[in-house]
């Protein structure tokens, strides 16, 4: 499946997880045992604000990890608007060719890589922003179809990298999303 059709619902549905995140829980815990919700929102919103100026093949601008975003007022808003252009900016068939980069390195990646790495951020971090707040996750099918189809195809270099964890069995009849992120390395069945 195409990841390009499925920016846009990807983006749009971590927006919605990241709009409904109670104020009173971005300290609590995630999936992601090193951050908590607030970390991950930060984090979530620094590598897709990042999307569109990859899109584009031009530097990242703004401000790199460690910058808290929600401290600012309407970050929420500022995060939808942002995933939006970054998700629309890769609508353009320019920004699948040749290399780009998310950090500002010269030689960068494939762009396909640099797009399936947001796609993936929205997706996996979207769920881990919804089960950490007690929402339902609500990703489109199509968008978890294509989240699988790319993640199968890169999880072994992306465990040698550390960015995954070893993976977590799920059994083959369980749905998509719960293969998906037991590929990942996270516990489909995980609570705060």
């Amino acid at each position: 499946m195409d990841i390009r059709n499925q920016m846009l619902p990807a983006s749009l549905a971590a927006a919605r997880i990241v709009r409904r995140v109670p104020e009173g829980l971005m300290d609590a815990p995630t999936p992601c045992a090193d951050w908590d919700v607030r970390a991950l929102i930060n984090h979530l919103v620094l590598w897709v604000g990042r999307g569109e100026t990859a899109a584009r093949k031009l530097p990242p601008t703004g401000p790199d990890e460690g910058h808290d975003h929600t401290a600012e007022p309407g970050w929420a808003d500022r995060f939808e608007e942002q995933a939006r252009k970054a998700a629309e900016a890769w609508q353009d068939p320019a920004a699948w060719e040749g290399n780009t980069s998310l950090t500002g390195n010269k030689d960068g990646m494939p762009a396909e890589f640099i797009a399936g790495i947001l796609h993936g951020e929205c997706v996996l971090h979207g769920w881990d922003l919804a089960v950490a707040t007690g929402q339902d996750p609500a990703l489109p099918p199509e968008t978890v179809q294509a989240a699988w189809e790319r993640t199968l195809a890169t999880a072994d270099m992306t465990r040698e990298y550390k960015l995954f964890g070893e993976e977590v069995p799920v059994p083959e009849d369980a749905p998509l999303l719960d293969r998906l992120i037991g590929l990942t390395g996270r516990d489909p069945h995980w609570k705060p």
